[in-house]
């Protein structure tokens, strides 16, 4: 019997090779589409889930009451008062991340080599991450890796490429040249004049929020007098575990302590104004698991996922699944009338219902089985394309296919007899005669169910079309908008630092060259990724409750605001003659405002440290995503010698660049150039966005096309059903417009329903997303028109 089953699916399959095709393929594209979507989500939610003790792990979270903001950055001391007073706590670890004080990219070399390469991925830390974490540990001490001053802990990637088959232990890098770090307040950092020594190679797990290739010890390190008991600045991420059997939430409750107890005293508050400080801040604690996709509102300067875009990509893998099936089960119960000749003649010799209905499940299942391999196969070829719009490295995880394949088997035979369902008991139930005498209808022409599941078709296509309309208009908002700043024809010079005193003779030597319009020497630059110094300011002698701006304060030189294109509103520009023990300040309309200034020029404002004079008033600039409002920015004169920014006339970039080459090669021979774009930079801050509608374009289009590929098959079902009435209309004088116009009339009709239906739906859906953007497009009438039409 199943031997016969299977020569009539051959057959059917020879006989109507179009049908077949467009509901094989359909179904076999949808299955892929949701194959690779499924990857993407099963990568993004593997991040941070195979430390040891996982579940004990936490971030600490600092919340702002008074403003809604939510942050990572606690005091130095914060990790010891932790461990001192909460038994609860087993360890506790610290990170500073902070470039002001050499975190981020620098300049190596391996002690006794000649050449510079630049790294990145520093941080500082201490033994306690290490102790949290556990991380896989190759070479070295795991308890001690970090115990001593200038040691340093660095990952196999690094370890195999510095020091290949070798376990180097007790050797050295150098870093910046042994140049010391100048940081805000005229202090200098000078942790990084003597080398580092390796104290242990790491293995941190791929998926992990962790990318960092340098681990630098805290231990002995101040990065100003006073600096490791103080409690007015943070600087540092505190990643906690639990002991075993604590209630995290209860927990979260006594750290309140942390503000009475150190906070409030450090202020010199008492009474009202303690209280104050005390309803201000409260903290949370995030789960390791939980920061790469729902940390959302949570300021930390690391690059995340988006448990919204999870979601998203979730919803089309379905939509487009369950296109595929409505194809496929809609063209099933349109054919299957057809036969009901066939039905009929074969009852008529003996077949039992049971039989029939075994016959056509067994067809759907089997072109089902078909679709899925098929699937399978067009996701590995594709696989390398949607790596590359994702920026991932996904692959099929063959060791996982026990189950993979398994429940695809298992969708695949619901799909078949969902779709055999109906005609294997519809026409099963015919009888013969009635059959052959021809009392029953050839087919459906109007399905109320059929007509439903197109009309959804519709409806999904328009949400996804106006979804990637949206995104696109909003890529071109922002990368048209005016920021503030010109942002063209800005060449970056990276890792400066290295030049030491050489730095303002080559700034000089850079200002000879024609095409070179001016230099300056900043690496605080409106671009995310560059220095960031946040800072509370006040007017001088006030409190922060009579005029507070948290922004911050950038050290930059005398040309930074003619180099990079910004306006001057009120008052002046930093002179020549100026230094930084001038103690004069250009700030943004922002920090003006927020500071209640309405004659800001020649009044004064206190960081809590310094006090600056205000000099002038810059137009405000974007200088992170525009998915944030502008902070306050206090510009002032010192040194940040890492990045120089030169700007050219465009006139001749590949001679420019040259000219620039040749006389960096004079003053730093052992260290290859390097150097980008102020535009680039400014474009790859949304590169996410860029991703995602990349990734929203190719699906959509997908839906699109797998839905037409079915509505075409359909359709041509319903004209062949209709032939006899095109013919009589013909004869009696009917032109092939007036035949087109009848025919489409019901698709037309499916449309416009669609409309009405998707058209609420894709204004919610994207209007919630363009809630993410501070500064963001409008959403026009004519997208949903277009979507529709």
């Amino acid at each position: 019997m199943i031997k016969n089953y299977l020569k009539i699916v051959w057959r059917i399959l020879l006989q109507e090779k179009i049908h077949s095709l467009i509901k094989i393929g359909g179904f076999a594209f949808g299955i892929a589409a949701c194959l690779l979507i499924t990857l993407f989500i099963a990568d993004e939610l593997s991040y941070d889930k195979n430390y040891q003790d996982g579940d004990r792990i936490f971030r600490v979270i600092t919340k702002n009451n008074d403003r809604g903001t939510r942050g990572v950055s606690q005091q130095a001391p914060f990790a010891k008062a932790l461990k001192e007073n909460f038994p609860e706590v087993e360890y506790v670890g610290r990170i500073n991340r902070s470039e002001i004080f050499g975190a981020g990219s620098n300049e190596i070399r391996v002690a006794g080599e000649a050449m510079n390469s630049h790294e990145g991925g520093f941080i500082y830390t201490d033994q306690g991450l290490l102790d949290i974490f556990k991380f896989s540990m190759i070479y070295g001490d795991p308890a001690h890796a970090l115990d001593e001053p200038n040691s340093i802990v660095i990952s196999k990637r690094i370890a195999d490429k510095y020091f290949p088959g070798e376990d180097p232990v007790g050797k050295a890098f150098i870093i910046n040249n042994n140049l010391p770090n100048h940081i805000e307040g005229g202090l200098v950092n000078y942790n990084f004049t003597k080398p580092y020594r390796i104290g242990g190679v790491i293995d941190i797990p791929e998926k992990s929020h962790f990318k960092n290739d340098f681990l630098l010890t805290l231990k002995g390190v101040e990065f100003w007098p006073g600096e490791q008991d103080a409690w007015y600045a943070t600087n540092y991420d505190i990643y906690i575990k639990l002991i075993k059997g604590t209630d995290p939430k209860r927990f979260e409750t006594k750290l309140s302590d942390i503000v009475k107890n150190y906070i409030v005293p450090s202020q010199g508050k008492s009474g009202k104004d303690a209280d104050e400080i005390m309803k201000r801040y409260s903290y949370e604690l995030q789960p390791v698991s939980d920061i790469h996709l729902k940390s959302k509102g949570i300021y930390d300067n690391l690059n995340h996922g988006d448990i919204q875009i999870v979601w998203i990509f979730g919803l089309i893998a379905g939509f487009i699944l369950l296109i595929a099936a409505i194809n496929f089960i809609n063209l099933s119960t349109a054919k299957s009338a057809n036969r009901s000749k066939e039905v009929g003649l074969r009852k008529t010799i003996g077949s039992t219902q049971m039989n029939l209905v075994g016959q056509f499940l067994t067809e759907s299942i089997i072109y089902s089985i078909i679709s899925i391999v098929l699937g399978i196969c067009i996701s590995i070829l594709f696989l390398p394309y949607f790596n590359n719009i994702t920026a991932k490295s996904l692959s099929i995880p063959v060791a996982e296919l026990w189950w993979i394949i398994p429940s695809l088997i298992f969708i695949s035979v619901i799909i078949g007899i969902l779709a055999g369902l109906y005609p294997s008991l519809y026409l099963s139930s015919f009888k013969p005669i009635s059959v052959l005498k021809g009392k029953i209808s050839s087919g459906s022409k109007n399905s109320f169910v059929r007509s439903g599941l197109v009309t959804f078709q519709y409806a999904v296509s328009i949400i996804l079309i106006a979804g990637t309309f949206t995104i696109y208009r909003q890529m071109g908002f922002i990368l048209h908008k005016n920021v503030g700043f010109d942002k063209d024809q800005v060449v970056l010079l990276h890792s400066t630092q290295t030049l030491g005193n050489s730095l303002i003779p080559f700034k000089n030597e850079l200002l000879k060259i024609p095409e070179i319009k001016n230099v300056s020497v900043s690496e605080y630059l409106p671009v995310s990724g560059m220095k960031r110094n946040g800072n509370p300011f006040v007017n001088e002698g006030k409190t922060n409750e009579e005029g507070f701006s948290g922004g911050q304060l950038w050290q930059v030189d005398n040309n930074y605001i003619k180099t990079l294109g910004m306006n001057i509103i009120k008052g002046n520009d930093f002179t020549s003659e100026m230094t930084e023990y001038s103690k004069v300040a250009v700030i943004n309309e922002t920090m003006a405002r927020e500071l209640k200034l309405d004659e800001p020029i020649g009044k004064r404002i206190s960081n809590g440290n310094t006090v600056f004079s205000i000099i002038g008033i810059v137009e405000d600039f974007h200088f992170e995503s525009m998915k944030e409002n502008i902070r306050g920015v206090c510009l002032t004169l010192g040194s940040s010698p890492n990045i120089i920014a030169v700007k050219i006339d465009g006139t001749d970039v590949p001679n420019t660049i040259e000219s620039i080459r040749k006389i960096w090669d004079k003053f730093s021979a052992n260290q290859s150039i390097r150097y980008t774009f102020l535009d680039e930079s400014f474009t790859s801050m949304y590169s996410n966005i860029k991703r995602i509608g990349r990734i929203l374009t190719t699906f959509s289009l997908l839906a699109i096309i797998v839905a037409c590929l079915g509505l075409f098959a359909l359709s041509s079902f319903l004209i062949e059903q209709r032939t006899k009435e095109i013919g009589i209309r013909k004869v009696n004088g009917a032109k092939i417009t007036e035949a087109i116009a009848f025919l489409n009339k019901d698709f037309i009709k499916w449309v416009i329903i669609a409309f009405v239906l998707a058209t609420p739906v894709a204004y919610y859906s994207m209007h919630k997303w363009l809630e993410n953007f501070a500064y963001k497009t409008s959403l026009s009438w004519w997208i949903f028109a277009l979507a529709g039409l």
